[in-house]
């Protein structure tokens, strides 16, 4: 069996994306070789909610966990999905119940992936003015249905819509419940995966900085094209 490895993350440069074009990235060389510094050295001024990140349950819940408190272990993902919905409406939550009800997916689900295909406008305004978010019930339909799923990813760049803000909050509240938090994964880098591909496992490798709230990370895949098999 012949194994590929994706990245489903986007590296982190000064064009990346924030929601509401907000505290964008600024990476700089501090000490430049050039200049006659003996080393290059970069510095770096930015949110930890950027690009390719996880929201933890501190984020919305003063008393939530932050990840000094996840072990190793819990960042490796076996039974990992990825389900394609229509995005054309700004609040998702039947398109998404529907499809999973229509599904026979693996009761060990641990890591649900939602592709709606907006990563395709990354480049433009509509990518944040106009993104996508989730339902606060799409928590209460998936910890029932799924006991063991510990993440929710999607290439959305949040999970609240930018024009529905109240509706955000109380789905981030849902998700980030500290008694049982779907950790949350915003702006995802999906497109490059395909239908005839098998998706094995799932690393995510979030930056550890302790007492915070977010951090952005690093997600690769472990591959099996179908023609494999």
């Amino acid at each position: 069996m012949t194994i590929k490895y994706k990245y489903l993350s986007h590296i982190l440069d000064n064009h990346t994306p924030t929601y509401g074009n907000e505290y964008n990235i600024s990476i700089t060389l501090s000490h430049d070789m050039k200049n006659g510094a003996i080393a290059n050295e970069s510095y770096i001024n930015t949110t930890t909610h950027i690009g390719t990140h996880i929201d933890l349950p501190f984020h919305f819940h003063k008393d939530g966990q932050t990840i000094e408190m996840y072990e190793a272990s819990f960042w490796i993902f076996n039974y990992p999905v990825i389900i394609d919905i229509d995005s054309k409406n700004k609040i998702l939550k039947d398109e998404i119940i529907n499809k999973i009800d229509g599904l026979s997916l693996d009761e060990n689900l641990d890591l649900l992936m939602i592709r709606t295909g907006i990563e395709k406008l990354r480049g433009n305004k509509s990518f944040w003015s106009e993104n996508p978010g989730f339902a606060p019930e799409v928590y209460h339909y998936l910890v029932q249905k799924f006991p063991k799923l510990r993440a929710f990813g999607f290439d959305s760049i949040s999970l609240t819509s930018y024009k529905h803000p109240l509706i955000g909050r109380e789905a981030h509240q849902a998700f980030l419940n500290p008694d049982h938090p779907l950790l949350i994964i915003e702006d995802m880098h999906l497109n490059s995966l395909s239908e005839d591909e098998k998706i094995l496992q799932i690393i995510i490798a979030p930056i550890r900085i302790a007492k915070c709230d977010g951090m952005p990370c690093t997600i690769i895949a472990t591959i099996q094209s179908q023609d494999e098999e």
